[in-house]
């Protein structure tokens, strides 16, 4: 299921006479937003976090096409990541996608309690980077 904020279309000019213009179209299969996901609790095995990461006009291509962050962007990412293990079930896992652009990914981390599990970076610069964790409520006996 794939959820957004949005749903739109756009045609986008990069003002080229028509070099790398683009249509976007942002159709999710529910309209919601991550920091308050109209979902049970507990009911995804898997869930894949790819928040907007720039800090961008709203009129701006990234912005139109990826969504920006607003100035309450440390609640927002700590709310949407509270929600993405709400709806997780017991050892289900979250798959995060950062990229550093800006805002490096350790202060992205401290905005959740949780530890990863491990990391991978990629994309021709390294700053993207896919995240690993998993929900684990139970305790080992000792």
């Amino acid at each position: 299921m794939y959820v957004d904020i949005r749903k739109e279309k756009h045609f986008i000019s990069r003002g080229n006479k028509g070099v790398d213009n683009r249509h976007r179209h942002i159709l999710p299969d529910k309209v919601m937003d991550f920091r308050k996901l109209d979902l049970p609790d507990n009911s995804f095995s898997l869930v894949v976090f790819d928040p907007p990461h720039l800090k961008l006009g709203r009129k701006s291509y990234f912005a139109q096409i990826y969504g920006s962050l607003e100035n309450t962007w440390k609640d927002d990412i700590t709310k949407g990541f509270a929600e993405c293990f709400r709806v997780l079930k017991e050892d289900g896992v979250l798959i995060f996608k950062w990229s550093e652009s800006d805002i490096l990914l350790r202060e992205i981390l401290a905005l959740t309690p949780v530890k990863p599990l491990f990391g991978h970076r990629s994309g021709k610069a390294q700053k993207t980077h896919w995240v690993c964790f998993m929900k684990t409520t139970h305790r080992s006996k000792k």
